[in-house]
């Protein structure tokens, strides 16, 4: 017996907003989300909804009044990082780091959505191994690309004008 349902990952993202509905009507239009349910509760606010991206259902609920805002930090496969990319912006997402193609195979990039989550939008475009990606970062351009994601998401993050990033080290 498997301590997972049917139709879940092991581990599931939660995503507490201050507007559970229009979360919900982003990650359709940007991910082609399914929406699988939700639970409205007396004062007007959802306690519980669910969304398949994918193979994975993400989880949310209306955070209260008093609660912190706690966005999250989510990565997303897509067949096609520019049309997701696009599709999020289309639905009021903004750029965070613009579309790169990164040492593993990947092309992404991020966007803050209108909710305060910053999602990863990745797409697989070659087959790389881990040993050729790691390889590949002694490459100038890749090396380029890891610094501009990682400051990126550092100014994102930090609210600074210039973000930091650090090279990365080789066993």
């Amino acid at each position: 017996m498997t301590t997972t349902p049917a139709g879940y990952t092991t581990v599931a993202p939660w995503i507490s907003t201050q507007d559970t509905g229009a979360l919900l009507d982003f990650v359709k239009a940007a991910f082609d989300g399914v929406e699988l349910g939700r639970v409205p509760l007396a004062d007007g606010s959802i306690g519980h909804a669910e969304i398949r991206v994918g193979d994975t259902v993400l989880l949310a609920f209306d955070q209260r009044e008093d609660w912190p805002h706690m966005p999250s930090l989510l990565r997303v496969f897509v067949p096609d990082a520019d049309a997701a990319f696009a599709a999020a912006l289309d639905a009021g997402a903004r750029e965070v780091t613009a579309l790169t193609n990164n040492a593993f195979g990947q092309r992404g990039g991020r966007i803050r959505d209108p909710f305060g989550n910053i999602w990863w939008v990745i797409a697989n475009v070659e087959t790389v191994t881990p040993e050729e990606g790691m390889r590949r970062l002694d490459l100038p351009e890749y090396q380029e690309q890891m610094r501009y994601a990682q400051e990126t998401l550092d100014i994102e993050l930090s609210g600074r004008a210039q973000g930091r990033a650090s090279e990365v080290v080789k066993p």
